[in-house]
């Protein structure tokens, strides 16, 4: 079975191409692929898939083989699978997810004709405790006080398709984000689990991210989690509405437009390489 190995910003997606594939058991092939000693590594697997609806449909698997519904560094990276493989030659297309129908801006390199860098529309941030969900009655949650293993934090949740977590922390480096993101992810308060953003502000245009996601543990970029961030960062007006986040992979640019209510993600997407992978 062929293979391509993709990142967005260090967050890295094994990419199987169903248009032409057969994958009988994605769950299982996850949890193999993704092992970083006994298989390819990485975060997760993507299956792209024909759809009847859009251009393509994005299939995700996070590395414990537990289905995602979105992606944000990993539909960029369709977007450039599907350009650079002359499967869809536009520069706008319309990807199916389990969040709904995402719109991708393809920015394309004219000299080697492939795109370097994708500009997604997230679409509207869901704030609905109900709907992320989170079982509190409150909505927003807005700074709102939990307790997690024994200390206070103060959060914001949003929903980009996928629940997040988001809390401010004075100094990401000091952070023992393998000790505290399970005991996050596992929180009663978070019935379908969670993706937990630590977040430092930097100033009004630029904060600084750490992420913890369910199913993966700590990765170098999650791009839903920067969007979470920067409306949990609006909505308690710590920074302005177009925000640079800096993750351990590289940097994002978000704007949450008022307008339109929705969210746009720009960042690079980048292949890794071509593989072939022995079924079993």
């Amino acid at each position: 079975m062929k293979f391509t190995k993709m990142h967005g910003i260090g967050n890295d997606y094994i990419y199987i191409n169903c248009f032409q594939e057969m994958v009988e058991n994605p769950k299982e092939l996850a949890v193999k692929m993704s092992d970083r000693h006994f298989g390819v590594g990485s975060d997760g697997l993507i299956l792209i898939k024909p759809s009847k609806i859009a251009d393509c449909y994005m299939e995700m698997y996070n590395a414990d083989g537990s289905r995602g519904e979105m992606c944000g560094n990993g539909i960029r990276c369709v977007g450039k699978y599907v350009y650079d493989n002359h499967m869809i030659k536009k520069e706008t297309i319309l990807v199916e997810t389990l969040a709904g129908i995402k719109e991708l801006k393809l920015h394309i390199n004219e000299k080697i004709d492939q795109v370097e860098v994708v500009t997604v529309n997230m679409g509207e941030p869901i704030l609905e405790a109900e709907k992320i969900p989170v079982k509190l009655e409150k909505s927003p949650v807005k700074n709102q006080p939990i307790w997690v293993e024994g200390d206070e934090y103060k959060v914001t949740c949003v929903s980009m398709g996928n629940p997040h977590v988001v809390t401010v922390v004075e100094d990401l480096n000091k952070i023992e984000i393998e000790k505290i993101g399970p005991f996050f992810e596992n929180h009663e308060l978070f019935p379908n689990k969670i993706n937990t953003e630590f977040i430092q502000i930097i100033d009004e245009t630029h904060i600084k991210m750490r992420v913890w996601e369910r199913g993966s543990g700590e990765t170098l970029a999650c791009g839903t989690g920067a969007c979470a961030s920067v409306c949990a960062a609006v909505l308690n007006g710590w920074t302005k509405r177009e925000v640079e986040v800096t993750l351990l992979g590289g940097k994002l640019n978000i704007f949450w437009n008022f307008k339109d209510n929705h969210v746009y993600m720009t960042g690079t997407a980048e292949k890794v390489f071509d593989g072939e992978y022995t079924k079993c």
